[in-house]
């Protein structure tokens, strides 16, 4: 996985392969070393990540709690397209404020 700071305040996590279990305790332990920080929005790209369990969503609802009690804004991009579907199957389509890519949210930024 790999990690940038993109704008001041934002930071993009990148995990790569399966989230599954096991890799989403990496994600989880690089949220929490972000949310120790000054950022205030991170945004996960999923562009590299090729397949997602039910696990790999669970870690994604428990650090949208996290970063939202912690006063933050989590964003996800890139999602491919079996990763859009179990968004749209279990309604995290409506929970989480998605992009198609990096730009189409550094876009929406910008003008907010």
């Amino acid at each position: 996985m790999s990690s940038e700071q993109a704008f001041p305040q934002i930071v993009v996590l990148k995990p790569s392969g399966i989230l599954d279990s096991t890799q989403t305790k990496k994600l989880r332990s690089d949220i929490d070393a972000v949310l120790n920080s000054s950022t205030k929005a991170v945004l996960i790209d999923l562009e590299n990540v090729t397949f997602m369990d039910s696990s790999g969503l669970g870690a994604l609802v428990i650090i949208l709690k996290s970063v939202r009690m912690s006063g933050g804004k989590l964003y996800i991009c890139s999602m491919n397209s079996q990763i859009q579907m179990l968004f749209e199957l279990t309604g995290m389509h409506k929970v989480f404020d998605t992009f198609e890519n990096q730009s189409e949210f550094y876009q929406a930024v910008k003008t907010s």
